[in-house]
């Protein structure tokens, strides 16, 4: 699957891709504290293709799982494309939302097949603490473009939004193979989504709030496709 990812970075360059840098540029010193991962790797290093010389020699403290220390990230990459499971997730950014960062470290966290980015090319990556290098994300220009990949793909477009006849998220299974499409912070899905869903699922409110932003529901509704298809995920217990 293609990554187009690095055609979609904003002006200037991610003040937190620093952090996650291979060449481990935070070093000790600078975290007295609060070290944040593993410091320079004992000699002899592994034998392991996997292994990035750079983060042996220096210590690795980017934000990921302790099996992946040292990892070069195409191997991580790599490795993940052998777990992905079979959802993707959609945000539509017309307005430069804010919230596409959390959507794409939220899909990281759990696992989707890819995230496609409908509109605007540009995303504001500042949210995504610079998870967006171990996953597929794709642009499509309009909706209608993300209608016939999904449609090629033998995926069903699942709108999540707080829409008048919306099927609460709690209530039925998710397709198993699906792209989960999200709306801008604000208005939501565009009419045009809304159309072309094939179904159009809620999240319940228990409080005075009507709504939550994108990428809370983003991690909500992938986490509810999780408990309901991937294997070792139990669903919650009814009461």
């Amino acid at each position: 699957m293609t990554d187009n990812a690095g055609a979609d970075s904003t002006s200037g360059a991610d003040s937190s891709a620093g952090a996650d840098s291979s060449a481990g540029a935070d070093s000790p010193a600078e975290h007295p504290r609060d070290v944040v991962g593993v410091g320079p790797h004992g000699k002899p290093w592994p034998d392991d293709p996997r292994l990035d010389p750079q983060l042996l020699e220096a210590g690795d403290r980017r934000n990921v799982q302790d099996e992946f220390r040292y990892w070069r990230i195409e191997a991580i990459v790599e490795e993940l494309d052998r777990r992905r499971f079979g959802y993707h997730v959609a945000i539509e950014n017309w307005g430069h939302d804010f919230n596409i960062g959390t959507v794409v470290r939220n899909a990281n966290a759990f696992g989707a097949a890819a995230v496609h980015i409908v509109g605007r090319r540009r995303w504001n990556r500042r949210g995504a603490m610079v998870t967006d290098r171990y996953c597929h994300v794709l642009h499509h220009p309009d909706f209608d473009s993300l209608a016939r990949w999904s449609g090629e793909a033998g995926l069903a477009l699942v709108g999540i939004d707080n829409l008048d006849g919306s099927v609460p998220l709690e209530s039925a299974p998710l397709p198993a193979h699906c792209v989960l499409l999200f709306g801008q912070e604000g208005p939501g899905l565009s009419e045009r989504a809304r159309t072309a869903c094939a179904e159009v699922r809620s999240i319940t409110m228990y409080g005075s709030t009507r709504s939550i932003n994108a990428g809370v529901a983003s991690g909500i509704a992938m986490h509810a496709w999780l408990t309901q298809h991937a294997p070792g995920v139990s669903p919650p217990t009814p009461r």
